[in-house]
């Protein structure tokens, strides 16, 4: 353990899963047995740009690609709030339907950021519009430097404009920023509005739109200040895929990397198969994988919908993850790339405390290299680290909690009372080696 002193366990929980009417534009921007749950997954996946960029790593769409691309629903059970989470082509000129078929009423804003806006906010509105509803696009600048209190406080401005009531309702039109903040909008406006969330990037689609976590960060921390809200229903458009660059998809691969770690060992071998047809979001390939993410997360927020428990498992490279895109301003790092560097020093961590296989670590490793993340440690010192971390929403009676993963597709989520081990793990990091 190269000098190390193997620290003393705290008790951990063991967790393993298997298998225009016109735009409103926001101008500012700041700089299971009890404890384990086992679900089935699927069987492993049969193997079977061209635009002007947009900014925010988005390109105009293309005409849809919707031959021989899976459809699938996937339902999130949780009682009077359970919700359809729906994976297919087309659906961002659907939305007006399924806000009818909710029973939405007039108007409905869509609420979205300025780069999604240009592309998908007047099919929306045309859908809606279509649907018989009144609506209108309130946007805001595009980027987690937008994710904050300032920019929903705007968007009441635009909301009290619209008149929306109780019973309308509105539209998450986005990506993660856009979903959490329009989330966080309906969450609080009139003490709760029913919303709607059509994802536009693989990150959200595979994580951030289910499972109602919304919110917006403070200078502190990320999504220090937020609720548990869930969505009417899911909405995902994998046409959508189109738009998003390299470094976009990277992004939340991240997220489909962390699920196979965490809860299905098949998910994650089947990434690394088809790890080049993910990063060039093949159509067939994302068909499936979308909604096989989407059921291991439902499963989670089934058991444990306000993370007592099981689903911070779900925050695995989160802890690492959350302080860097912090620390670094959220200017250097997409989340999902924040994350697969906050995966990697977790399965180290793990290893130095004699719970993470080298296999596994090794593992980790191989397919972020293979994707091509930014593994580089960034110049920020250990103490800057911990200040960070302890500032963040998973910290419990004072102790850092991180999820470890054991095996792969198998994770206990420890607490970490000893800072020592954090320091050295972070001062002897390299990505890769």
């Amino acid at each position: 353990m190269q000098g190390c002193a193997k620290p003393r366990l705290a008790p951990h929980d063991s967790y393993d899963i298997l298998s225009p009417i016109h735009v409103i534009r926001v101008k500012n921007r700041l700089n299971l047995a009890e404890d384990s749950c086992i679900l089935s997954m699927f069987a492993a996946l049969d193997r079977g740009e061209n635009n002007r960029a947009l900014p925010s790593g988005r390109k105009k769409p293309t005409k849809p690609m919707t031959a021989n691309i899976p459809q699938s629903e996937i339902t999130v059970g949780l009682g009077e709030r359970s919700y359809v989470i729906t994976v297919r082509p087309g659906l961002i000129d659907r939305v007006g339907s399924y806000a009818q078929s909710l029973g939405f009423h007039s108007p409905v804003p869509i609420i979205t950021d300025d780069t999604v806006a240009e592309l998908y906010g007047g099919r929306v509105k045309n859908s809606l519009e279509q649907a018989g509803f009144e609506t209108a696009v309130l946007s805001f600048p595009a980027g987690e430097a937008s994710k904050h209190l300032q920019t929903v406080s705007r968007l009441y401005d635009g909301l009290v404009a619209l008149k929306p009531e109780r019973k309308s309702g509105l539209i998450a039109l986005g990506g993660g920023v856009p979903g959490d903040v329009a989330g966080f909008a309906a969450a609080t406006y009139l003490r709760g509005i029913p919303f709607i969330q059509v994802p536009t990037t693989l990150l959200a689609d595979v994580d951030s739109s289910v499972g109602g976590k919304v919110g917006v960060d403070h200078p502190g921390g990320k999504n220090l200040i937020g609720a548990f809200h869930q969505p009417k229903a899911v909405l995902i458009d994998t046409d959508a895929l189109q738009t998003l660059d390299p470094r976009q998809i990277r992004a939340g691969l991240a997220e489909i990397i962390k699920h196979g770690v965490i809860a299905d060992s098949d998910l994650f071998q089947t990434v690394r198969s088809n790890l080049d047809l993910l990063l060039k979001a093949d159509g067939y390939v994302c068909g499936r994988i979308i909604p096989w993410n989407c059921r291991i997360k439902a499963g989670v927020v089934e058991r444990d919908e306000r993370e007592s428990g099981l689903r911070a498992i779900l925050n695995f490279g989160h802890t690492f993850g959350h302080a860097v895109e912090s620390l670094t301003g959220y200017q250097t790092y997409l989340h999902g790339e924040a994350v697969a560097l906050g995966m990697l020093l977790e399965a180290q961590l793990g290893q130095k405390m004699g719970l993470t296989p080298a296999p596994v670590v090794d593992g980790i490793r191989d397919i972020l290299v293979q994707a091509r993340y930014p593994l580089q440690k960034p110049g920020l010192s250990a103490e800057a680290l911990l200040d960070g971390m302890l500032r963040d929403k998973k910290v419990e009676k004072g102790a850092l909690r991180f999820v470890l993963p054991v095996e792969m597709g198998k994770v206990v989520v420890q607490a970490v009372t000893d800072l020592n081990v954090i320091r050295e793990t972070w001062n002897n990091y390299n990505g890769l080696e």
